[in-house]
C-alpha cells in the first residue's frame, strides 16, 4: 500500500515539474527588453510544403541586445519566413535586405512593460491551475485507495503530503513570475 502511495506522490510531483517547465518556456516567449532567439521558437514556416520550425531553415542569432538575426540556409527561403514571421504576430517587422532578415526590437516604453509583465502573471496562474489540478488528481486517487480498504490516517497522511509539494510548486510559480517582472520591468 506504501509503495503505491509513495508511486502517487512521485507521480504528482513529475507532473507538476512538467508544468513548472511549461510555465518556463511560455515566459520565456514573453518579450523583456532583450532579443533572445526564444522570441521566434514557436514561429513555422512553410517549406516545401511542410510547416516547419524557424530555427531549422535558417541560423537565428543575436549580434546585439535588440536584433535577432535570421540567415536562411537556402536564399529563396527569405520571403516565406518573413511571411511566417508576420503571420505569427509577434510585434516586430522584418527588415529584409536580400540575405538575412532582421528584426529589430524597440525599446518598450512603460505601458507595454506593464502590459507585459500583466501577462506573465496570466501565465503563472495557468500553471498555478495546472499544479492544483494535478494535486486534485492525486488526493482522488488516495480516496479511491481508502475506499478499498486504506486506512483514514495514513491517507490523510498521503493528501498532507501532495499538499506539501504542491505548496511548494506554487511557491515556484510566483519565484519565476516575480523573476520575469523583475526582467521585464528593467530598463
Amino acid at each position: 500500500m506504501n509503495e503505491e502511495l509513495d508511486m502517487i506522490t512521485e507521480d504528482v510531483s513529475a507532473q507538476m515539474k512538467k508544468a513548472i517547465a511549461h510555465l518556463e518556456s511560455e515566459l520565456s516567449k514573453i518579450r523583456a527588453g532583450k532579443a533572445t532567439p526564444q522570441i521566434v521558437d514557436g514561429i513555422y514556416v512553410d517549406y516545401y510544403g511542410a510547416q516547419t520550425p524557424l530555427n531549422q531553415v535558417a541560423n537565428v542569432s543575436i549580434p546585439d541586445a535588440r536584433t535577432i538575426s535570421i540567415q536562411p540556409w537556402e536564399k529563396k527561403m527569405i520571403a516565406p519566413i518573413e511571411k511566417a514571421i508576420m503571420a505569427a504576430n509577434i510585434g516586430l517587422n522584418p527588415q529584409n535586405d536580400g540575405n538575412l532578415i532582421r528584426l529589430f526590437l524597440p525599446p518598450l516604453t512603460e505601458e507595454r512593460r506593464k502590459e507585459f509583465a500583466k501577462r506573465s502573471f496570466g501565465e503563472g496562474e495557468h500553471a498555478k491551475v495546472a499544479v492544483r489540478s494535478i494535486r486534485r488528481e492525486g488526493i482522488e486517487e488516495i480516496k479511491k485507495m481508502q475506499k478499498d480498504g486504506l486506512s483514514e490516517d495514513i491517507a490523510k497522511d498521503a493528501e498532507d503530503e501532495i499538499q506539501k509539494v504542491t505548496d511548494k510548486f506554487i511557491a515556484l510559480v510566483d519565484q519565476h513570475c516575480k523573476e520575469k517582472e523583475k526582467d521585464i520591468m528593467t530598463i
